[in-house]
């Protein structure tokens, strides 16, 4: 009861809801987002129990998803902002993931499924996800204004949040169930739900970028002479070439190394992923209170940290698991306050004639590290063990986060519509500097 006539007040719908544009947007990205977790956990399982991948084919793998943001990143960006009709680009990409992902699980009906055709879907949905991520960042800002960019953000990523919590724990017990194959089948449908919805807005896109201001490198040169931007992708790109050696190396020491059945670890990390959802919720605040760019940098630190407790782990059962439970919680809780920070800055800095090639030659990097750091870590699990190659990725991500406290990144606040709009209004090369708030 409360003194309103003793009704409860029902929880506000947030604002950005009320657009129907992003809320079609939205729908569709979390959709395709819990697919993804389906499919995080059932592909690496699928070479583990069915083909019985061994560290060096699992650093193979994991490497081959991101190689083409290494490769292509620059020119998949160049020929967007040329090209434009993002929409459009992001509704094909996902077509071609769906089709790719439900061929695993007909090949393997038939029996003819291989270690290297789970190569060639692995690069061939790496390859389409480089143009949906490129083409992202401007659909994003044609449908959200521009006070709302940390709004937007964090509803994106507290789906994508949500999805931590409930897909690896549906991906466990539909590859205990169906086996690993099958479970794909459930990413397959959800790129198609995500091409459903973005089918169905039309938001007015940027124009693109001119003839004589399409250079391959223009975003390239942006994020080296920014003092944002530039340091952020030292420091992630550090963060990101360790965790993927953690990555390359989890599940099959969580499984082999360890004991853990797949229906156990989904839900283990459907449990530790709850510290993402608390991420999503509390970032805005922590931005609001300290400031984006500290929010940001605290993130990259908390994400980092927590690895450590997977190569500690050791002891009776319940240890391990509370051990795997806890890295997983703080984890998730960093990396959702990193990612929204992160796509709040970027969003008020970099000028729209310029997003695709940002984000282009911003994942070439950062991306094109990832297949680096798969690589190592499957030749650091053969050669040294797994453990010991856990306890390099601990150390060298946490080392990796410590680049940004130098830098002007925990100074940066969210600047006000009239400084935003003077930065978009310079020329492509124009530096972005940083607005600094009260201490």
């Amino acid at each position: 009861m409360n003194g309103h006539g003793g009704r409860r007040r029902l929880p506000a719908i947030p604002p950005l809801l009320r657009n129907k544009a992003f809320r079609r947007y939205w729908t569709g990205q979390t959709i395709s987002l819990f697919g993804d977790e389906i499919s995080a956990l059932a592909l690496p399982l699928v070479a583990v129990l069915t083909l019985r991948a061994g560290p060096a084919q699992m650093g193979v793998l994991a490497a081959l998803v991101w190689l083409p943001s290494l490769l292509f990143g620059l020119h998949a960006g160049a020929w967007v902002d040329r090209r434009g009709h993002r929409r459009a680009t992001m509704i094909a990409a996902d077509l071609g993931r769906a089709a790719l992902l439900a061929s695993i699980p007909v090949s393997y009906a038939i029996g003819v499924l291989s270690i290297w055709q789970l190569y060639g879907v692995s690069l061939g949905v790496g390859m389409l996800s480089v143009l949906f991520t490129v083409s992202q960042p401007t659909l994003f800002v044609a449908l959200v204004g521009k006070d709302e960019y940390v709004s937007g953000n964090s509803l994106l990523y507290g789906s994508r949040a949500f999805s931590f919590v409930g897909g690896p724990s549906v991906a466990g017990v539909l590859v205990q169930f169906l086996t690993a194959p099958f479970a794909l089948i459930a990413d397959a449908a959800s790129f198609l739900g995500s091409a459903f919805f973005l089918g169905r807005i039309r938001p007015q896109e940027p124009p693109t970028a001119a003839a004589d201001d399409a250079g391959l490198t223009a975003g390239a040169t942006f994020i080296r002479r920014s003092p944002i931007i530039g340091p952020a992708l030292v420091a992630f790109a550090t963060v990101n070439f360790f965790d993927f050696i953690f990555l390359a190396l989890f599940v099959l020491y969580a499984t082999r190394s360890l004991g853990i059945a797949p229906g156990l670890l989904g839900l283990v990390l459907g449990v530790g992923a709850v510290g993402g959802l608390l991420g999503a919720l509390v970032t805005s605040r922590m931005a609001t209170r300290f400031g984006v760019g500290r929010a940001c940098t605290a993130g990259c630190l908390l994400f980092t940290a927590p690895i450590a407790l997977v190569p500690a782990a050791a002891g009776p059962r319940p240890v391990v698991l509370a051990m795997l439970m806890a890295a997983a919680f703080g984890s998730s809780f960093g990396v959702m306050v990193l990612d929204i920070a992160a796509g709040s800055i970027f969003a008020a800095v970099v000028p729209d004639q310029l997003r695709s090639r940002v984000s282009g030659a911003f994942q070439a990097v950062n991306y094109g590290v990832r297949p680096l750091g798969a690589l190592t870590g499957g030749l650091l699990g053969t050669y040294l063990g797994m453990r010991p190659a856990l306890w390099i990725a601990a150390v060298g991500g946490l080392a990796g986060g410590l680049w940004l406290l130098p830098s002007a990144v925990p100074k940066f606040r969210m600047p006000t519509d009239s400084i935003q709009d003077s930065e978009r209004s310079d020329s492509p090369a124009a530096i972005p500097e940083p607005v600094e708030g009260p201490a």
